[in-house]
């Protein structure tokens, strides 16, 4: 039985309005398959602080892992990329990335 989702095109452009409707900015910095891709999310904030959001394995919510530098954060992505060429990336620059942003983030059954 195949699960009905979202496709990934229309989450991605919806999950961008979404965050620039609660005060944050979106950028979109790589677009993948608009039926199929993955959705992997850098938070960055005024800080200089960054973190990924990545759809948990299960597809049950999100999972976030802070990155300690810009050149974790560029290793971690360039990974996903090879990975997956179909990746989307998606980045929201926000007050503090410490906000529990993917609380708000609806998952992709919708």
């Amino acid at each position: 039985m195949t699960e009905n989702r979202l496709k990934s095109g229309f989450w991605a452009r919806g999950l961008m309005r979404l965050v620039e409707t609660q005060g944050g900015s979106a950028m979109m910095l790589k677009r993948g398959d608009d039926d199929a891709g993955a959705v992997v999310i850098v938070l960055a904030d005024r800080n200089d602080r960054q973190a990924i959001l990545r759809e948990s394995a299960l597809g049950e919510g999100w999972d976030r892992i802070l990155m300690e530098s810009s050149d974790a954060l560029e290793t971690y992505l360039d990974r996903q990329k090879r990975y997956d060429p179909d990746l989307w990336i998606l980045e929201f620059t926000l007050d503090d990335i410490e906000t529990p942003i993917e609380k708000i983030l609806p998952n992709r059954r919708g």
